[in-house]
């Protein structure tokens, strides 16, 4: 329901933006670092120290997690939907994440420094690899594959590496999300 009501706020909000352009932002918005962002805002980090009945530093450990703190506000939005259903909490939902959709909205979305940001917690790194450059030299196009672990995780290409760089790391953090909800917590490196 969170990616559907910032689906919905920057379909009306930015209707000259091109559906990936859309998608990109909302990806953005619905991360788990602008979740845990919300979460932080909202105080959600603070409510768990009080409700604790684990020992404080354990406690404090976790209401600093940025995982942890972006469950929290996915939780609490699928508590409020099963009790009060999509309509009465969209806009309170599109209000929490306000701060976040405009700030997608008027940033570029690095992907790659993300990809590099999300890999440092599991001690991980990425590197990319050309994968192939077709076409003439003014208008060449290039491929390349983000793996990471000796594993190819994402591929993408562009007009130029670093597009190619770009929509690879952003097809690898997909498939991190992908690999984090199948193992339901976070993905250890191999």
């Amino acid at each position: 329901m969170l990616e559907l009501a910032v689906a919905h706020a920057l379909y009306e909000r930015y209707p000259s933006f091109s559906e990936g352009r859309l998608a990109k932002i909302r990806s953005q918005v619905v991360s788990r670092r602008a979740c845990a962002a919300v979460a932080e805002a909202l105080g959600l980090g603070d409510k768990l120290r009080e409700r604790g009945a684990l020992p404080s530093e354990e406690i404090e450990r976790l209401a600093e997690n940025r995982n942890v703190l972006a469950a929290l506000i996915e939780a609490a939005l699928a508590a409020l939907f099963l009790e009060h259903g999509f309509e009465p909490i969209e806009q309170p939902i599109v209000e929490a994440f306000s701060e976040q959709i405009a700030y997608a909205a008027s940033h570029d979305i690095d992907y790659k420094t993300e990809l590099q940001e999300a890999l440092a917690r599991r001690r991980s790194q990425v590197a990319y690899v050309v994968v192939s450059a077709e076409g003439p030299p003014h208008a060449r196009r290039f491929t390349c594959a983000a793996v990471v672990d000796g594993r190819e995780l994402g591929r993408g290409s562009g007009r130029t590496k670093k597009e190619a760089e770009q929509a690879a790391a952003r097809q690898a953090l997909t498939a991190l999300e992908e690999e984090r909800v199948k193992t339901g917590g976070e993905v250890s490196g191999s």
